[in-house]
C-alpha cells in the first residue's frame, strides 16, 4: 500500500509541475507564432494600421497585457476548472473539448484493443516457433504494418470494405459498424512495434534459468508459457504503451481526419488555422493530463505484472 501511495504521488507532483510548464511554453508559442486571432475574427487582411474594433476585441480578450499577466490570468483560471472561451465560436473551451474527447477516447480504446488482439498472439507464435514458418509469418505482417503510413492503410480498407465490398460505413459514428475501420487502422499502425519487442522478450525469457527450473518440475507447457514467461514479457509492453501514449494521442488525429470522426482531430485543426488560441491551449493541456494519468496507470499495472515491483525490489 505505501508503494502504492508513493507511486500516485510523485505522478500527482509531476503533473502539477508538468502542467505548469507545458502551458507556459505552449503559451509563449502561441504568442510569437505567426497570425492574429483578432485579424482572423475581424476577417482583415494583415495591414499595419490597427482599427479600433481590433483594439476593443484585443482589450476584451487581454491581449493588450503583458504575456506574464495574460499568463498568470489564464492559470489562475484553469485551477477554478475554466479554460476560457474560444476566440472564433464564443462556446466555452472546456465545453468544446468535453463534447469531443469521448469519442476521441472510445476510438483510442478501439484501436488499444485491435493492437493487443493482433499484437500478443502474433508475438507469441514468433517466439514459440523462432525461426520457423509461424515466425516468418509473424515478422511478415509486422513488417507490411510497419511499412505502410496509417492514412493509405485507412485508404486501403475503405477502399476495399466500404466501396468495393459495401460491407462497413466509411464515414461518422454511431453503430458499432462505425468503429471497426478506424479502429483496424490505428490498431495495425502501432501493432508492429509491440509483436517484435514481445517475440524477443519471450524468446530471452523462454531460455532463463527460472523457465527451465518450471519445466523440471514437469508443468504443463502451457502453463509455463502463459503463466511464466509471458507475464514477465508483458512489462516492455506495458512500459512501451505509457511511452507511445502520446503519440498515439497525436497520430489518432489524422484517422479522425480521415474517417471524419467526430472527435478532438477536426477541433485542434481548426483551431490551429484560426489561430483559436484558448482551444489550442486548452487541448495541450487536457492531453498533457491524460499522458501524466495513463503512466500513473501504467505504473499501477506493473504491481499486478510483477509482485517484486510492490515489494521495491530490483526487476533485471
Amino acid at each position: 500500500m505505501r508503494r502504492v501511495l508513493s507511486i500516485i504521488g510523485s505522478r500527482l507532483i509531476q503533473l502539477i509541475i508538468m502542467v505548469l510548464v507545458l502551458s507556459f511554453v505552449t503559451f509563449l508559442l502561441m504568442k510569437i507564432t505567426p497570425g492574429d486571432p483578432i485579424r482572423a475574427i475581424l476577417k482583415v487582411d494583415d495591414v499595419a494600421s490597427t482599427t479600433v474594433d481590433e483594439e476593443k476585441l484585443r482589450k476584451e480578450y487581454g491581449f493588450d497585457e503583458p504575456i506574464l499577466s495574460q499568463y498568470s490570468n489564464w492559470l489562475l483560471n484553469v485551477a477554478q476548472l475554466d479554460l476560457g472561451e474560444s476566440v472564433i465560436s464564443k462556446k466555452p473551451v472546456f465545453e468544446m473539448i468535453s463534447d469531443r474527447l469521448p469519442a476521441t477516447v472510445s476510438l483510442a480504446i478501439g484501436g488499444l484493443i485491435v493492437l493487443f488482439i493482433m499484437a500478443i498472439p502474433l508475438g507469441v507464435i514468433g517466439a514459440v516457433y523462432e525461426d520457423r514458418w509461424p515466425d516468418y509469418v509473424s515478422r511478415f505482417i509486422a513488417m507490411i504494418g510497419a511499412s505502410i503510413p496509417s492514412f493509405w492503410l485507412g485508404l486501403l480498407l475503405i477502399y476495399f470494405f466500404s466501396l468495393q465490398l459495401n460491407l462497413l460505413p466509411v464515414m461518422g459514428k454511431g453503430s458499432f459498424a462505425h468503429y471497426i475501420l478506424p479502429s483496424v487502422t490505428l490498431g495495425i499502425a502501432m501493432a508492429p512495434i509491440y509483436i517484435r519487442l514481445l517475440r524477443e522478450r519471450l524468446i530471452s525469457t523462454l531460455q532463463s534459468p527460472y523457465i527451465e527450473a518450471a519445466k523440471a518440475r514437469g508443468l504443463r507447457k502451457e502453463r509455463v508459457l502463459f503463466f511464466h514467461a509471458l507475464r514477465g514479457s508483458l512489462i516492455p509492453l506495458v512500459t512501451m504503451f505509457g511511452l507511445s501514449i502520446g503519440s498515439l494521442l497525436g497520430g489518432i488525429m489524422v484517422i479522425e481526419i480521415l474517417f471524419s470522426w467526430p472527435g478532438m482531430g477536426d477541433l485542434i485543426v481548426q483551431a490551429v488555422l484560426q489561430r483559436d488560441y484558448p482551444v489550442i491551449q486548452g487541448y495541450i493541456l487536457i492531453i498533457g493530463i491524460l499522458v501524466v494519468m495513463t503512466n500513473l496507470l501504467v505504473d499501477l499495472l506493473y504491481l499486478l505484472i510483477n509482485p517484486q515491483i510492490k515489494q521495491g525490489k530490483e526487476v533485471v
